[in-house]
């Protein structure tokens, strides 16, 4: 099964109107989205089906939700689930606080069980408690393989990880892939830029993920340029395209 092909809707948060996402997802030539709370409220199921329509409407896929915090307030928690329910996705990249992870982690487990979904951590950069490879690892030897990596290769970066060796290290347990890429200023302050064109190599990473045997969802993540994104986005795709085998 191959790597299906998406985008981040936080992509597109300055364009609040999900009738004008998606269409901007279909002219990039892509037919899959991860959304984010700025396109959609997680707690407000009545507003579920408005949000989904516009994406359907226009053949584009919800796959997958995030990033979501699942706290361990299961009616909090479960409003996230219904709304994987509602769209047919079957994965969310999520984040826990270290402060109740006891508590979150049993949750998540019991909810994504019944509700028969994958949960992805988001490995949210250097300053992030699940930034680090050894704090993920931490986490999966508590939890079954429900709970597995939303892979952010830029934010990868940031902690002075591989990205490209976390593919190998967290195979089994690789459910989403974050496109995304970094360069660094001398203070090293990250700067979003088309992906491949900074510190990731694209060749060597779809390299690794069809070595792999990659079959999650790969979604493209560019935060610049949040006006005018559409650019920057076409050159993100075609970059992917070209660069990565799995996609030719």
């Amino acid at each position: 099964m191959a790597s299906i092909l998406g985008i981040q809707s936080y992509c597109f948060r300055e364009f609040k109107d999900n009738a004008t996402t998606a269409q901007m997802v279909k002219d990039l030539g892509l037919g899959a989205i991860e959304l984010c709370g700025v396109h959609v409220d997680f707690q407000k199921p009545a507003g579920f089906g408005a949000a989904i329509a516009p994406y359907r409407d226009r053949g584009v896929a919800v796959v997958m939700t995030g990033v979501n915090r699942i706290s361990g307030r299961e009616p909090e928690d479960r409003n996230l689930f219904e709304f994987l329910k509602a769209s047919g996705a079957r994965t969310m990249s999520v984040d826990f606080a270290p402060e109740g992870l006891d508590d979150a982690l049993q949750s998540a487990e019991k909810l994504s069980e019944q509700y028969g979904v994958r949960l992805a951590i988001h490995n949210h950069g250097g300053r992030h408690w699940l930034g680090s490879s050894q704090a993920l690892s931490h986490v999966f030897k508590r939890t079954s393989p429900r709970v597995g990596l939303c892979l952010d290769t830029a934010w990868a970066l940031d902690s002075h990880e591989d990205p490209i060796a976390m593919v190998e290290q967290f195979r089994d347990r690789l459910y989403a892939v974050h496109l995304k890429d970094f360069v660094f200023d001398r203070a090293r302050t990250p700067e979003d830029v088309v992906v491949g064109t900074g510190n990731l190599d694209l060749k060597k990473l779809g390299d690794k993920l069809k070595a792999a045997g990659f079959a999650g969802l790969s979604i493209i993540e560019y935060e610049g340029d949040p006006k005018s994104p559409m650019a920057a986005l076409k050159k993100c795709t075609e970059a992917i395209r070209h660069g990565m085998s799995m996609f030719r």
